[in-house]
């Protein structure tokens, strides 16, 4: 198959060999195709592919990379090609040099489980002051600060984690084991110290080409700069605009550093996109240019035409902006034929989910939560959807099974197979059966009582419910089976019980809201149910699976792309987030709205709510202050009209939001 065209800027990155090289990389700007280009175009220039190495962050990219450049090679010509991620090239290193490592042959490699019970008995049972140190090692390993370090540099809370980050690297050893963090900095410390492996590595290697540049931390960059070595022939592809993973190590300064260690870098910008149209690009250009942390300019464009313009639109609420949004996915899709699946809704947190799953929902629209649980699909929910169930349909066997020991009645596995059978043979559902079951089914008095007694209760409950709200009932339902102190019982910790608690208050939130809904006519359980069931049946009955509203963070849509994006929660303490106020993390804020911006195709609306629930009370919300960021003429504004210019109409919609936020005040940090 003939491969697409490259054009001019990405013709020059995969073809220039002649020092290192960083190909700034612009969002859809087709830069993993300059990647594997790169590759055949070093085979065929007479690179043996044994002494080619390309590195990128998961093992889907490297098994797409390799994919896409075994199309473009031979297989014998790609013979001995390495394809990897940083962590399995450093594991490779680890096995080949462990006994330079002071390591047995088959060592062990620790998961997140055994690390835990490492650090369980070293630093007590609490599961929070666990979750800190793990991090803290976690962080220094990535920082290339080894425990004698950290100890040095460590003061007040720190200090007994670096006591524990020691012991925690001596136990380790002692078992023969690493940590996942080892498989980067455990290379890195041979390399720096070891002169023959480090010419052994570097000789192994001719060539490195490295993707996703902007999110290597300081072990990546190190290991990355040591294999080069003098020679320094690698090609690095990255974007420090869209660098979002500073929480977890990255350093978008790597991108800077690279001038400073290899002086004759030559850097080549991939700036057409062939992703969004003009609109879209505009909004990020102005944007992202806001920012004082960028060390290479460049300004995405399209040939594709300018597009839609970018739409602000405001709601009341939470639930408000949820409704909005749900109802514009409804219009737009009748109105264009478009896919469920064409449409994605991007946050900030994964708890924003909720509020859109509902309103979806509430118009039986298909949706897919993604990078996170589905708010209906916690436990806690579906316990009480699968009471509901039996409750409207005392024949589903399997809403029995799943209820009738929750919370714990003491009805073992021996009681339910005697209960199946008594039912196979008398043809009728688990529900009946348990009824009259006694001894006659082969059950004992006691487990015939609590089975009789569980069947009346419920009876009984639904007979109330008649002339209850849902609300009601459920919260009824609660109370009976003293539901709230059985999550207390069985949550890891007393936060996690909380929340789950709190998930119980949100459901008998959204009965009211569907409750209120149906103007004034009485809705009934079996209203809720088939609510409930609606979007399963929906899902199932979709033979593509892909057909679905999108649901995730902005964290966990990078890398991907929709034509129709909603960008949900553009609010101060939301988008930026309440935790980044300080002027370096807002920067990091600033490029993650950038990196949600640019997923859209064709439209995008960014929204927000004037107010919103926090910690179980509403209060009034500001607008993001990246609004004020963005091109005031090229931006549809609530309440814009065709009345006036479109310049003066945003520009009176832009001090609509300024006297609003002066109104509100400073957002809390």
């Amino acid at each position: 198959m003939a491969q697409p065209k490259l054009n001019p800027q990405q013709d020059a990155a995969m073809r220039y060999l002649d020092g290192p090289l960083l190909v700034l990389a612009g969002a859809g700007s087709g830069k993993t195709g300059v990647i594997t280009r790169k590759i055949a175009h070093l085979i065929a220039r007479g690179y043996d592919a044994r002494r080619v190495v390309a590195v990128t962050f998961t093992n889907k990219a490297a098994r797409e990379m390799k994919q896409r450049a075994s199309k473009l090679i031979s297989a014998d010509d790609a013979r001995g090609l390495t394809v990897s991620t940083f962590h399995s090239l450093g594991l490779q290193m680890i096995r080949e040099e462990h006994e330079a490592l002071g390591y047995k042959p088959r060592f062990s490699i620790f998961d997140s489980e055994d690390a835990d019970k490492v650090l369980a008995d070293l630093v007590g049972r609490d599961g929070d002051q666990r979750k800190a140190t793990k991090a803290a090692i976690s962080s220094w390993k990535s920082a290339l600060v080894d425990p004698e370090a950290a100890q040095a540099q460590a003061s007040g809370s720190d200090v007994p984690m670096a006591r524990a980050y020691g012991e925690y690297q001596r136990r380790l050893k002692a078992y023969n084991a690493v940590d996942f963090d080892d498989l980067l900095a455990l290379p890195v410390q041979l390399l720096q110290t070891n002169h023959e492996a480090r010419e052994r590595w570097q000789n192994r290697f001719r060539y490195l080409l490295v993707d996703e540049y902007q999110d290597t931390n300081a072990a990546q960059y190190e290991l990355m700069r040591l294999l080069a070595g003098a020679r320094a022939m690698f090609t690095v592809v990255g974007d420090d605009d869209q660098s979002i993973y500073a929480w977890r190590g990255a350093r978008p300064g790597n991108i800077a550093d690279l001038s400073r260690d290899f002086p004759h870098l030559k850097v080549i910008k991939l700036e057409q996109n062939y992703r969004s149209v003009g609109n879209v690009l505009s909004a990020a250009n102005q944007l992202i240019g806001a920012s004082s942390q960028r060390a290479y300019e460049k300004t995405l464009w399209s040939s594709m035409g300018p597009g839609d313009r970018v739409r602000v639109l405001s709601a009341p609420d939470e639930a408000g902006e949820a409704e909005r949004v749900a109802s514009e996915i409804s219009a737009h899709k009748l109105r264009t034929g478009a896919a469920y699946g064409d449409y994605a809704v991007l946050y900030r947190g994964n708890f924003q989910s909720r509020s859109f799953e509902k309103a979806l929902r509430e118009r039986n629209i298909p949706y897919k939560v993604s990078g996170g649980r589905s708010f209906f699909e916690r436990s806690e929910i579906r316990d009480l959807t699968t009471y509901l169930k039996l409750m409207v349909n005392p024949d589903d066997d399997a809403a029995f099974l799943r209820i009738i020991n929750l919370p714990r009645r003491e009805i073992g596995p021996a009681t339910l197979e005697a209960l199946g059978r008594y039912a196979g043979s008398r043809h009728i559902s688990l529900f009946d059966a348990a009824r009259g079951i006694g001894l006659a089914g082969g059950v004992g008095e006691r487990s015939g009582r609590r089975l009789s007694e569980f069947v009346d209760w419920a009876r009984g409950l639904v007979m109330e419910g008649e002339s209850q709200t849902p609300r009601e009932f459920v919260n009824q339902l609660i109370q009976d089976i003293d539901y709230r102190n059985w999550l207390r019982e069985t949550s890891a910790n007393t936060r996690a019980a909380r929340k789950r608690i709190e998930n119980l208050d949100e459901f008998l939130g959204w009965l009211d809201q569907i409750d209120n809904s149906d103007e004034g006519k009485p809705t009934g359980l079996e209203d809720v149910v088939r609510r409930l069931s609606l979007l399963d049946f929906a899902n199932q009955s979709e033979k593509d699976a892909d057909n679905q509203v999108h649901l995730l963070t902005l964290h966990a849509a990078k890398g991907l792309e929709f034509d129709h994006v909603f960008l949900a929660g553009l609010e101060e303490g939301m988008l930026p987030h309440h935790a980044c106020l300080e002027d370096d993390k807002i920067e990091e804020e600033r490029r993650l709205l950038y990196v949600g911006i640019t997923r859209a195709r064709k439209s995008l609306a960014l929204t927000y709510a004037r107010k919103r629930r926090r910690g179980g009370e509403e209060s009034d919300s500001v607008p993001s202050r990246f609004f004020d960021e963005l091109p005031a003429d090229e931006i549809e504004w609530p309440g814009a009209t065709g009345s006036k210019s479109r310049q003066a109409q945003a520009d009176e919609n832009r001090d609509q939001v300024a006297a609003l936020r002066a109104m509100l005040g400073p957002a809390d940090g």
